[in-house]
């Protein structure tokens, strides 16, 4: 039986290795192998920060070659080699194509600092305190973060701490699958009774990865980039999770045609797995004082390095894009079969590009029923949802036809066990 070799000295706090009882020793593109010599498929991705696989050969060259070259590591906000290249690179070959104007501002290094940065900065230009976020949204761990997190487990972390000046309401489908909510969200801001005042800003996810994969339509998407320009009220993207090509394109709110106010990146921005977080900012809302938002690590060079070569590599035309659309029509397609095939689960299939989940709408322990026998038999997969109903994929998008392939079969494979496990453990509880 695994004991985990950390429980003596690392906090309570950590948790994925609760789930996976192993010692990582190697990993390379879909593939992580144990300290024993096994090998999992993986289909967590870093929790999405591996969208170019583990230990990419295209980039870790150029790593090597500038860790050799004795390339400056760490250098606050000061310019660099890498960090112009990276700038020059982010924005030759994905902001000006698309038609995008962005200011870049570098946080400390993780989703969550960017989030803060975002939400400090739309509340300083319009000089308004109130955010407007949604149902299962999820956005980070640090304070202002997770005010605008809907998850109670998270937010109860902080007990005695009130989530001020945030407003939730409902996302696209989340009451009896309708997305007329940006009509709610109008009423609300219009009556001067509703308890609502006009808020700094609007923070969403144009599919929410840990609440659980659910999607925003592009009409609905829309309507809420109208509805934004019509009070003068910013609109944030929180792309940290589903941008970097996660949804097929880029940006997961190109295929919309919203342009967004602020867009927060993170997780595979850093390219290789390296901490990398970044702010996008209209050029009018770049208001910031020096060092008004500060933080030691904005200047992660090796990550710059990273970021620029696997934008060359990988976005300089759509053939990568184009894979990863390639890709979705199959697993969509796997999925729905296996929906098809055990409707007793009442499978719930949703997601865009290969960010997807399903969901077992009889049994809500189907997921994790399903995770903990697909990790049995040589695949990594989380689950997500505010209950961990929801199967969540979110493979390397480097991933092999065939590895894709091999990962759905497990998942098909591990199927009719875990049903048969969770109607077991439900016949025994209503004795």
């Amino acid at each position: 039986m695994f004991k985990d070799p950390a429980h003596k000295i690392e906090s309570n706090v950590r948790s994925y290795v609760r789930s996976y009882p192993i010692v990582i020793k190697q990993a390379q593109g879909s593939i992580i192998t144990d300290e024993d010599g096994n090998k999992y498929l993986d289909f967590l991705g870093g929790a999405g920060a591996l969208n170019y696989g583990h230990n990419n050969p295209k980039i870790k060259s150029h790593l090597i070659e500038y860790l050799q070259f004795d390339g400056i590591i760490h250098s606050l906000d000061m310019a660099s080699h890498a960090k112009l290249d990276f700038l020059n690179t982010f924005n030759n070959k994905i902001l000006m194509p698309r038609g995008l104007n962005y200011k870049v501002q570098f946080t400390s290094p993780t989703g969550t600092n960017a989030v803060e940065a975002a939400l400090k900065l739309a509340r300083k230009v319009t000089g308004r305190t109130g955010v407007i976020s949604f149902t299962n949204g999820y956005h980070g761990m640090t304070l202002g973060a997770l005010a605008v997190t809907g998850n109670k487990y998270h937010r109860q972390g902080i007990p005695g701490v009130e989530s001020t000046h945030v407003t939730f309401m409902p996302y696209c489908r989340y009451v009896d699958g309708l997305d007329s909510s940006i009509d709610f969200l109008r009423y609300k801001l219009e009556d001067d009774s509703s308890g609502v005042d006009l808020p700094a800003a609007v923070i969403v996810e144009t599919v929410q990865g840990e609440g659980g994969i659910n999607v925003a339509t592009t009409q609905w998407l829309k309507n809420l980039r109208e509805l934004c320009n019509e009070f003068g009220v910013l609109l944030i993207v929180d792309d940290i999770q589903a941008g970097c090509g996660r949804t097929g394109d880029f940006f997961s709110f190109e295929a919309s045609g919203i342009v967004p106010d602020i867009v927060t990146l993170s997780k595979s921005i850093g390219a290789y797995g390296l901490p990398l977080a970044l702010v996008l900012i209209k050029p009018e809302l770049d208001q910031w004082k020096p060092a008004e938002h500060n933080g030691t690590f904005r200047g992660h060079n090796l990550a710059f390095v990273a970021a620029d070569k696997a934008i060359q590599y990988f976005w300089s035309d759509d053939k990568f894009s184009e894979s990863v659309k390639r890709k979705e029509v199959f697993l969509r397609q796997r999925l729905e079969d296996l929906a098809n095939k055990y409707p007793e689960a009442d499978f719930d299939v949703r997601g865009r590009g290969l960010m997807y989940g399903i969901e077992a709408k009889a049994n809500e322990n189907i997921a994790m029923a399903l995770q903990k026998i697909c990790f049995k038999n040589g695949l990594i997969i989380e689950t997500a949802g505010s209950h961990g109903q929801v199967l969540k994929f979110l493979m390397p998008l480097t991933i092999s036809d065939a590895e894709l392939e091999r990962g759905l079969d497990i998942v098909e494979a591990s199927c009719e066990q875990a049903l048969i496990e969770v109607s077991q453990k439900k016949i025994a509880n209503a004795k």
